[in-house]
């Protein structure tokens, strides 16, 4: 199995949105966003996947490694085997790769964010800083695109926070702040314990309300000449915009269940979007 073989394996049985989003580009550009989407999944997995966070610690540190060797001309991986040939096409920097890892190394140790400055500082790490790699593969030609991106990022990450709430708690993390908690009413026994209520809807639905903001001032920030360029980026908010609004639709009922849309729909939203430009 060649190196973008594996990228493109693990990509595909993730099942991710993104995947979907990925079919409709060149070539090149298609195996470099696969390669920088599989070191993403490598990453999550090592501390999602692992039960022992001194093991997966070591892990990151492995890729931490592994990063420089790749920088150096020497990688061993077949993520970065594959990621390395596209550094200089795409201008993609080692400090955004390593800000990634420091997102998930946050797992390891903070399974709690106080206020919304504190989540958004891990939504950059995990999200936001994957965007603007993603955007320059894409194709870039106004700085405010990479704003876009982050931005956009930003909403993506905030999705993924609604929709995964129940299989977070059931890890023991929850995401959404706890000032925000106590706004609503909402204790972290209830959300350990999936209990869902009137005060727990009404926190969702601000979350709700913040993310499609998000979204909003993302597109804002799209420059017109780069749009046609970043169509992948817009097949993602799509699919996932698509998702936000089935979750409010079921009455954000995530804590015992993970909502997700039909790989056809998911297809269809992406080739829509595509033809739509």
């Amino acid at each position: 199995m060649s190196p973008d073989e594996y990228c493109q394996q693990k990509a595909a049985q993730s099942g991710s949105s993104f995947y979907y989003s990925f079919l409709f580009l060149p070539k090149q550009r298609r195996l470099a966003i696969t390669a920088l989407y599989a070191f993403c999944r490598e990453v999550d997995d090592a501390v999602d996947e692992t039960t022992d966070a001194a093991i997966a610690q070591s892990k990151l540190i492995w890729w931490r490694g592994e990063i420089a060797a790749m920088l150096a001309g020497q990688p061993t991986h077949p993520v970065t085997r594959a990621l390395q040939p596209h550094l200089a096409s795409y201008k993609l920097e080692g400090r955004h790769l390593q800000a990634i890892i420091d997102g998930m190394e946050m797992d390891l140790t903070q399974t709690r964010y106080l206020d919304y400055i504190g989540l958004q500082r891990y939504c950059w790490h995990v999200a936001g800083v994957v965007g603007i790699l993603s955007a320059s593969i894409f194709g870039v030609t106004d700085p405010k695109t990479l704003e876009f991106a982050e931005k956009l990022g930003l909403a993506f990450q905030l999705t993924n926070i609604i929709r995964d709430v129940g299989d977070d708690a059931r890890k023991g993390r929850i995401y959404l702040p706890v000032n925000e908690l106590q706004q609503f009413g909402v204790t972290a026994a209830d959300i350990l314990n999936a209990r869902h209520s009137e005060q727990f809807t009404a926190l969702m639905q601000f979350q709700y309300e913040r993310a499609q903001a998000c979204y909003e001032q993302a597109f804002a920030l799209l420059p017109a000449q780069d749009r046609r360029a970043q169509r992948t980026s817009l097949i993602m908010a799509a699919i996932y915009r698509t998702l936000l609004v089935e979750i409010k639709n079921d009455g954000f009922h995530v804590l015992k269940q993970r909502i997700s849309l039909t790989p056809i729909r998911k297809l269809y939203l992406a080739w829509i979007t595509y033809v739509r430009g």
